[in-house]
């Protein structure tokens, strides 16, 4: 073959490589499409029957079908190595971007790594900055501060505290840094702590307070129920009514519709509402925002504030926060 053409056919073959390797855009003008060219969001939930995990997930998917998006969700039920595999999943469908619900990403070693050599941007809802990780929410310790706070005011600075943690997500083992860091400051508090599972949380929690409640009878002194999210606390609600106690002030932190109408009536004394659906649309946004920065990205934890609701504001917070009780 004569050398010119030899040179015509390397270009031509050169040409079909660079075509074939390029990801072509089917949103011009509009969002960026992940890195890779995909338009899918996984979740990996910790659990998919948390009020506040489905306000989140409901606010992405809000967020990304509106710029063109699908979402996809797994419930890993609690379980880090199904959320490590759901990773995996979600990297061999070349999603566009990942986002983690509440899993601390210490324990998401392997479905990081296999993200991050994909090349696909990860997000957190409370699970940290990581391998990867290109944003998280802050609603870990800031959320916890209000209800803490109120419950030391409201007992005078001492008395009894049932405290029940879930030390197997990130977002709880921030609260329960906070709750530790107040008592250390109330040396009139003494604490008793119990660890929830998930599931059974519900039925954790009035296990606990159960037995708690019969080493604390009525007269023994203030008396309160903490949980680092509101859902144990109203299992041990419910362990309270049965038993016909009205001595027991109860604490907790997410402001589900449940605990909202909790407040309302009385069996839940404070909790602190996290907009979820905000910081869902927020983790898709900013996520976009680091896929369009590219290497020049630099990971951020981004704080959506929480709103502390008590007897005293619920009336108003309902009349400025009607979703909360949808």
């Amino acid at each position: 073959m004569p050398w010119n053409r030899v040179v015509l056919a390397a270009a031509a073959l050169l040409t079909l490589g660079l075509t074939a390797c390029t990801v072509p855009s089917d949103n011009a003008g509009g969002p960026p499409a992940g890195g890779n060219g995909s338009k899918l969001v996984g979740i990996v939930t910790i659990t998919a029957t948390d009020a506040n995990n489905a306000r989140v997930i409901a606010g992405v998917t809000e967020a990304a079908q509106a710029a063109g998006w699908t979402v996809e969700t797994v419930d890993a039920a609690g379980n880090a190595d199904q959320a490590n595999s759901a990773i995996r999943n979600f990297t061999s469908k070349n999603a566009g971007m990942i986002f983690d619900l509440v899993f601390p990403t210490s324990s998401l070693g392997a479905g990081l790594a296999a993200a991050k050599q994909a090349g696909i941007p990860v997000a957190t809802w409370g699970g940290g900055l990581g391998t990867g990780v290109v944003m998280t929410t802050g609603d870990g310790a800031p959320f916890a501060q209000p209800a803490t706070d109120q419950m030391v005011t409201d007992l005078g600075g001492s008395g009894s505290v049932l405290a029940l943690t879930y030390r197997a997500g990130q977002v709880c083992r921030d609260r329960e840094g906070v709750f530790d860091q107040v008592v250390a400051q109330n040396s009139g508090l003494k604490v008793d702590k119990g660890e929830v599972s998930i599931p059974g949380f519900l039925q954790d929690g009035s296990r606990y307070a159960t037995a708690w409640l019969a080493a604390h009878p009525q007269g023994s002194g203030p008396l309160a129920i903490w949980g680092c999210w509101e859902d144990p606390t109203l299992g041990a609600i419910s362990a309270v009514k049965q038993q016909g106690r009205t001595d027991v002030k109860t604490y907790g932190i997410n402001g589900s519709k449940t605990a909202i109408q909790a407040v309302q009536d009385g069996s839940l004394t404070a909790t602190v509402y996290e907009d979820g659906a905000a910081e869902g649309k927020t983790m898709f946004e900013t996520t976009l925002q680091a896929i369009q920065a590219g290497p020049s990205w630099q990971p951020k934890t981004v704080n959506v504030p929480g709103i502390l609701v008590s007897a005293d504001t619920v009336a108003q917070f309902v009349q400025d926060h009607p979703e909360a009780l949808q």
